[in-house]
């Protein structure tokens, strides 16, 4: 296939943090605020002049330094995230949004707080608590945080409008971006997609990094292009997988395993598009912040959720997706050392191979896993599992 025109942008938007757009948008006066967790309403830190940054922490190498203040033992992606605060890489942001997901992640918070990490005179870190269920009471509970630890302190330390209409205005915005990508992961599901899996990915995860004014316009064109792209006369992938898990922040990895021959079809992983790119619908009788924290709790299938029906609605979705999809696969994952994504790969995975019948790999990754020989080797042999399986069946690739 002819390759995309914006791919190598995009590609270069991911290498920093503080990429080009973020830089532009500092320029025209915005104010960007960072978060790590989707329990953090994106919508909420896109009002008014403020733009959220999915943060990042590319090109990682050591992260010795933040193992000293967070221990050896602590997942891999909090620790990078504290390195590259100390190293000054995120020094560009106006605040930090937190939420009491992980105590892990609460450390990553804590560590960048109390080193001064960001040096700025209103500078704010602050922390929400999150459910662990869905009920009536636990989303008054989930409003009255978003309200006071977020909307309030945004209000209070940057002047930021956080009004009803404000927050209506970001959510049409959102659901924008959300549209797009819904419309481009759809291409997925057919037989000879125009699309492959690690594009998809780059174009996704810059959604989540860059400023959404200035990105939408790269998306909206990108769209169009991938809607018009011919595929090749022969698919050029030996299986179709699924990606269940923890957060994957290094398109080397969807690469590593697409150059194995297994086209990534679905993404059920942290900040993939499903679930994370659903349009919010609002209507006029309620308030926007109830109902936008109502569409988060009611969407989010974090692990952290341990209540009976949403193991189920985790269990559920990973087969609906992988039948949707037409995955001959999915493939478990969670970083080193993420507890509530290493627990659930586990059981998970035993449940979709032993009850629904699904071929599972599961991997314990790092962080940043491009130079990874053994994963390179396990992606080979699970690929030819999957061939030898739809041979044995009789199935082909069409």
């Amino acid at each position: 296939m002819k390759d995309l025109k914006h791919l190598i942008y995009f590609e270069s938007l991911l290498d920093s943090a503080h990429n080009e757009l973020v830089r532009q948008a500092k320029e025209e006066g915005q104010l960007a605020l960072g978060f790590t967790c989707y329990h953090m309403p994106e919508v909420l830190l896109n009002v008014d002049n403020c733009f959220s940054v999915r943060l990042r922490a590319p090109n990682t190498g050591s992260i010795d330094i933040a193992s000293y203040y967070m221990s050896n033992y602590t997942c891999e992606y909090c620790r990078a995230v504290v390195e590259r605060a100390i190293e000054g890489g995120y020094n560009f942001l106006d605040g930090l949004c937190g939420v009491d997901a992980c105590a892990q992640m609460n450390r990553c918070m804590e560590n960048i707080e109390l080193l001064k990490c960001i040096d700025k005179p209103n500078f704010f870190v602050t922390h929400a608590d999150i459910p662990y269920k869905y009920t009536d009471y636990t989303l008054d509970h989930y409003v009255t945080q978003m309200q006071n630890r977020v909307l309030n302190t945004m209000h209070e330390k940057l002047g930021v409008d956080i009004s009803d209409a404000a927050l209506r205005d970001s959510v049409a915005r959102h659901n924008e971006i959300c549209k797009i990508i819904t419309e481009l992961g759809e291409l997925r599901k057919k037989p000879n997609p125009p699309i492959t899996g690690y594009e998809f990915h780059v174009i996704n995860m810059v959604s989540f990094c860059c400023p959404q004014r200035l990105i939408l316009p790269y998306l909206k064109e990108t769209l169009t292009e991938v809607k018009k792209r011919k595929p090749d006369a022969k698919p050029w992938y030996r299986c179709r997988v699924g990606i269940v898990g923890s957060e994957v922040d290094d398109p080397n990895l969807t690469r590593m395993l697409e150059e194995a021959g297994a086209f990534i079809v679905f993404d059920r992983f942290c900040f993939g598009a499903l679930p994370g790119r659903e349009v919010i619908e609002l209507n006029d009788e309620e308030p926007a912040l109830r109902q936008i924290c109502r569409h988060y709790l009611i969407t989010s299938e974090c692990p952290r959720f341990m209540s009976n029906e949403k193991i189920e609605q985790r269990r559920k979705t990973a087969d609906r997706l992988a039948r949707e999809y037409s995955a001959d696969g999915i493939i478990y994952e969670n970083v080193k050392f993420c507890d509530f994504w290493g627990f659930e790969r586990a059981l998970a995975s035993h449940v979709q191979h032993e009850e629904y019948g699904h071929p599972v790999l599961t991997i314990d990754r790092p962080y940043n896993a491009r130079t990874s020989g053994q994963l390179r080797t396990r992606f080979q042999a699970f690929v030819e599992s999957l061939e030898i399986k739809r041979i044995q069946q009789g199935k082909e690739v069409k």
